[in-house]
């Protein structure tokens, strides 16, 4: 099984401290960011799903990780579980498609608010997840979520992500206080 993750989320692994986005049914930041994303790594790897990164999705998240950027491919290249998919000519085959769609309906944003640059950028997202058979997308971004719920993909956003389990107290666990 494959799942896209999108810079939205991924950038929390580089910048854990980062502002994390709204849960908007508390109105308080997501909590815990990182934690709930090394989470989910580690369930995907016990699961045997391929995380997949697309190439536009990796840009953004390296302008933020900036001299850290190195060690973070280094960590994704090394990954079993982590792999870049390119914007490649099956993903551009799936953009056009999609584009031609939201033209022939008269809106070539496609119901989004955001600006034709980023639309285009969400599209590529969305066309390397659909080409790589992903079947969810790991997102707070309200504009690709549509794009991605409107071809079938689940969106899954940071707030939804588990955090891992506390260990179980031990009879030692007030000693080491």
């Amino acid at each position: 099984m494959n799942a896209v993750i999108d810079a939205t989320t991924l950038a929390y692994l580089v910048t854990p401290d980062g502002a994390a986005p709204i849960d908007p049914s508390t109105g308080e930041k997501v909590s815990k960011a990182k934690d709930r994303i090394e989470h989910l790594i580690t369930q995907l790897d016990r699961e045997k799903t391929t995380l997949i990164v697309p190439t536009p999705a990796l840009s953004e998240v390296l302008v933020l990780a900036q001299d850290a950027g190195p060690a973070m491919l280094d960590r994704i290249s090394r990954s079993s579980r982590i792999r870049v998919a390119h914007f490649d000519t099956r993903a551009a085959v799936e953009v056009a498609a999609m584009t031609r769609e939201a033209l022939r309906h008269g809106d070539k944003f496609a119901g989004s608010e955001s600006p034709w640059q980023k639309v285009k950028v969400d599209r590529q997202i969305i066309a390397i997840a659909r080409v790589n058979s992903a079947s969810t997308i790991y997102s707070d971004d309200k504009n690709l979520a549509k794009f991605a719920e409107r071809i079938g993909l689940t969106v899954i956003p940071l707030r939804a992500l588990p955090l891992p389990e506390a260990p179980e107290p031990d009879l030692f666990t007030d000693l080491e206080k």
